[in-house]
């Protein structure tokens, strides 16, 4: 049986891209950023303009917690460096 379709609210742009990354698991923050950065491009080149940043795998456990901060996860002063990673690639 097929899940039913989540409608979301009408500040998604791209409704057909929210989806598709709800149902690969990601958060509706993310969801919603993604598919609107797709509706204002060609999709397949969503995600490709920009610069490049360091691996948080380089970041110091200081600077994680602080970014951790920045985008408001919760429970980060508990958590441990790989915790803190895959909370902040998983944002």
């Amino acid at each position: 049986m097929a899940m039913p379709k989540r409608k979301p609210g009408p500040s998604v742009k791209d409704p057909e891209v929210y989806e598709k990354i709800r149902d690969e698991g990601g958060s509706k923050e993310k969801a919603a950023r993604i598919a609107n950065a797709a509706s204002n491009s060609s999709r397949s080149k969503t995600g490709s303009k920009g610069g490049s940043s360091g691996s948080y795998d380089d970041w110091t456990l200081e600077d994680l917690r602080s970014r951790a901060k920045e985008i408001g996860i919760d429970g980060r002063s508990k958590m441990n460096k790989s915790e803190l990673i895959k909370a902040l690639r998983n944002h």
